[in-house]
């Protein structure tokens, strides 16, 4: 059974992280198969709490687009090469069809035939040669085998309709010949003699045993059908080999890993039903059509922290939500069934986590305890957050004691390893941990740093208001960069220059200028986020 994923939002944050791994171990205990991930690179504050008890890292997911691999495609209709070509024609009625991909021993895809090229084929197609095999001839005449030297059958036909002496006297035949013929002895006895290929007994006649003799003597494979000459004439084409047909050698085909919308596009432009699936090695493992798209199984998730699309992984819309975990205000995610949606206005995801933890009574490991600790400190900033409530306090107090930690040391420890910008660039510290909202038919993207260094920021002040409205000429109306330090309490702002009134309004500021310090503003779900929302919302 595939993992149910679990994840937190796009540029993790603590919180995000030790959710996405705290809620996989308490699924996992109470017998369900989770895998924790993360949507991109993991923070420095992140990466000391992981390496400080000693916690892998989760594996990045990149998407949870859906695959053409997990579309409920058709693996029954691979025709072998060596098939004939009406054992093909009735494989494609049998699979309801009208395509084959022809592949070789090895599965490589040879080409691609269509019902459209066998009906050109028994209309026009050249009835004069054979390449099969012996079975194939049987197969396709209702015949059966007098003798048999060859399992491979390929050469020029011949049917013995001329009057015996002149087919003796006219026709030159060689080994290469296969000759299609009644009970016309002295022209068999001929054709014998001149050692050809093949002999099609028609009208269920037998050689006689002088003629059968001589045959095996002279090594002539001859095969008996109760047909007559003029159907086995127009039937024995049918015994060719599939991939006699003059069929796309070179067909459009698809990847097992492309993508369903990919696909679909690509679909909707070429205009072809049919299409082949091949994997990496070019080995062909089915047929794939537009109609197969919806026909697929979804890929299972848990959210954590976060419960807005624009938030969340690309191809989220194609995934099975099956429960979010979060302590944010209610996004843009709909699902098609009723799912468990746990939301609590606490201050950080880990909370409501401990909090399923008591529920369940299943005991917390100290490495665990340690990264749910992390979490609440960090999104509370150590209980400074407006967004702090007595819930994250009491779970805190609970973890540190399972993670033998003591609070304020290991709080001011973190945060003042995750603060230091040395040797990032501007566009690292903006993306660090940034979120785009959509309010009032604007974008708006705030992006919240915590450090104690906001003098390295202000030296480059200039460049990084240059970054910030050059986001902001992308998409986004408002851009804004939050430096918040906790030991002072408050949040420095920049901002691109064309929110500068919009910026001065929300935040009540009578001469805001890019750097100006907010006291007390900490919080961006509960102060920042607000604030500007409400103004933009006026003005709308």
């Amino acid at each position: 059974m595939e993992s149910i994923l679990i994840f937190g939002h796009k540029n993790p944050d603590t919180d995000s992280v030790c959710a996405s791994i705290s809620l996989s171990y308490l699924k996992n205990h109470l017998g369900a198969n989770t895998a924790p991930r993360v949507l991109g690179h993991i923070n420095k504050e992140s990466k000391f709490v992981l390496d400080y008890f000693k916690v892998k890292e989760p594996e990045y997911l990149n998407n949870v687009k859906v695959q053409l691999r997990s579309i409920d495609y058709n693996k029954e209709v691979l025709a072998k090469e060596n098939m004939s070509v009406k054992n093909a024609m009735q494989f494609m009625q049998d699979k309801k069809v009208t395509a084959l991909p022809i592949i070789q021993s090895d599965n490589k895809l040879l080409g691609f035939v269509t019902l459209k090229e066998i009906a050109t084929l028994l209309v026009n197609g050249v009835r004069e040669s054979l390449n099969t095999n012996y079975q194939n001839i049987i197969e396709t005449l209702d015949g059966s085998e007098i003798l048999r030297f060859q399992d491979e059958i390929e050469g020029n036909i011949l049917i013995g309709s001329y009057q015996s002496q002149t087919f003796v006297e006219e026709v030159n035949l060689n080994s290469n010949h296969i000759l299609i013929i009644g009970d016309r002895y002295k022209v068999l006895n001929h054709a014998i003699e001149q050692k050809i290929k093949l002999i099609i007994l028609t009208g269920n006649h037998q050689l006689p045993s002088d003629l059968l003799e001589k045959a095996k003597e002279n090594k002539i494979n001859v095969i008996a059908t109760k047909l007559d000459t003029f159907n086995t004439g127009n039937l024995i084409t049918l015994s060719n080999y599939v991939k006699t047909i003059v069929m796309n050698t070179t067909p459009i085909t698809v990847l097992n890993t492309d993508y369903r919308t990919d696909f679909i596009d690509l679909a909707n432009k070429i205009g072809h039903t049919n299409y082949p699936l091949v994997n990496k090695k070019q080995e062909c493992l089915g047929l794939i059509k537009i109609t197969d798209v919806d026909k697929y199984e979804k890929q299972k998730v848990i959210l954590v922290d976060h419960n807005n699309l624009a938030q969340s992984v690309p191809g989220i819309e194609e995934a099975d939500i099956e429960e979010i975990i979060d302590h944010h205000n209610l996004g843009a995610i709909g699902t098609s069934v009723p799912i468990n949606f746990r939301s609590m206005p606490v201050g950080c995801t880990c909370t409501i986590i401990y909090k399923m933890y008591q529920e369940f009574e299943v005991n917390i490991p100290k490495d665990i305890a340690g990264l749910m600790l992390s979490a609440i400190l960090s999104d509370t900033l150590i209980f400074q957050s407006p967004t702090t409530t007595e819930e994250d306090r009491v779970a805190a107090e609970k973890l540190a004691q399972i993670a033998d930690v003591e609070i304020e040391k290991y709080g001011r420890e973190m945060l003042t390893e995750a603060s230091s910008i040395k040797g990032m660039t501007i566009e690292e510290v903006f993306y660090q941990d940034f979120k785009s909202y959509k309010v009032a038919n604007t974008t708006l993207g705030i992006s919240q740093i915590i450090t104690m260094d906001f003098e390295n920021i202000k030296s480059n002040m200039t460049e990084y208001i240059t970054k910030l409205d050059e986001i902001a000429n992308g998409e986004y109306g408002v851009v804004t960069l939050f430096i918040t330090d906790v030991i002072q309490n408050g949040s420095y702002i920049l901002f691109n220059q064309k929110a500068k009134d919009l910026i001065r309004e929300a935040f009540n500021l009578p001469n805001i200028e890019e750097g100006t310090f907010i006291p007390g503003l900490v919080s961006r779900k509960k102060q920042m986020l607000p604030n500007i929302m409400e103004t933009l919302e006026k003005r709308a």
